[in-house]
């Protein structure tokens, strides 16, 4: 959890859930579970939540002292909300994500960008809040024990107001996908949510996906509003780290042409460990002395006897720094509501 952070569409980290488990391929190189493992010895923030293999073992621990952490900041953030698990664990008690709603409800100074790959527990947990009625009453009445409910003062931090509308306004949510399996699986309960503000993170990408024939439906009627409209940004990015994959330059083309015909939001994150290998006339020239790999548009080495695909693309591994941010020469950098760079 920090002030400052490296993650490129955000201010600040708020982590008041620690511990995970793995739930898909893209979970498999986790960053923050790479970094949980370093730090799980005894006496450490993480001790008890890494299996001897050093993966997450499914456990959590909410981490009550840094609730008021948004309260403090008085300058108001870009605040992505547990970045070292997800906040709709299934593990994750309803109350406690009561309790962390109640705050960002009240602290409308900031944003609050959430992510999850279990887009079914969200839906129960509002289902939950609400209990049937139009406004999600638990989480008004759900502010943690302890927690000192003081106005914003100068200086002070505090809270805002208390009695904010419903979809919270400061609060953005948002699915984890990267394929089209998980796109279609997770991207259609993100937009039955209650959201001022929805939207999809692929990184790291890992296949094409398509918007074609995804359709919106209310009470199975499809109505005539494709999936991708009904979405306010998009975050494409490659993988990083030790054992990442790369990204087929085709796969965030694709991403980039359909929100640009679409008029959604899109921020190209990085292309990771690796780059696609020329042309020099586009940002890409090529590195000697590194590895490199003839990748197919399904994502296979088209060196391989048998790989499937088409569109061979040569990539090359020279370092998230290295690869840049630059999507064929242009820098992608568009949030809601404001105009790309």
């Amino acid at each position: 959890m920090g002030d400052k952070t490296g993650i490129e569409w955000t201010d600040a980290t708020w982590n008041p859930i620690r511990g995970c488990s793995r739930v898909s391929e893209g979970c498999r190189n986790c960053y923050a579970e790479g970094v949980a493992k370093s730090f799980s010895g005894q006496g450490m923030p993480y001790e008890g939540l890494i299996a001897k293999g050093g993966q997450w073992n499914g456990k959590v621990r909410v981490v009550d002292s840094v609730f008021d952490q948004p309260l403090r900041w008085v300058k108001p953030r870009r605040i992505f909300v547990n970045s070292m698990s997800d906040l709709f664990h299934e593990a994750v008690s309803f109350d406690v994500i009561a309790m962390i709603f109640s705050i960002m409800s009240v602290t409308t100074r900031h944003t609050y960008q959430i992510l999850t790959k279990r887009p079914e527990r969200m839906l129960a947990f509002f289902e939950w809040a609400c209990d049937g009625l139009d406004y999600p009453f638990k989480i008004a009445d759900a502010w943690p024990p302890g927690l000192a409910w003081k106005p914003a003062g100068h200086g002070r931090g505090g809270y805002d107001n208390c009695g904010p509308n419903w979809p919270f306004e400061n609060v953005w949510l948002g699915v984890s996908v990267e394929d089209q399996a998980t796109a279609d699986a997770r991207i259609p309960l993100l937009l039955e949510a209650p959201a001022a503000v929805r939207w999809i993170s692929t990184e790291p990408l890992l296949g094409a996906i398509s918007f074609e024939g995804m359709w919106v439906e209310f009470e199975n009627i499809a109505i005539h509003q494709n999936m991708l409209e009904a979405l306010d940004w998009v975050v494409v990015g490659g993988e990083s780290g030790p054992r990442a994959r790369p990204m087929h330059p085709d796969w965030p083309r694709t991403l980039r042409d359909q929100c640009e015909a679409a008029g959604v939001p899109f921020l190209f994150k990085q292309w990771g460990e690796w780059a696609p290998r020329g042309p020099a006339v586009m940002g890409y020239p090529s590195v000697e002395g590194v590895l490199r790999i003839r990748l197919t548009d399904l994502g296979e080495n088209g060196s391989d006897l048998g790989a499937e695909g088409d569109n061979h693309a040569w990539m090359q591994r020279i370092g998230k720094k290295a690869a840049g941010r630059l999507l064929d020469g242009v820098l992608h950098d568009a949030y809601p509501g404001v105009a790309n760079v």
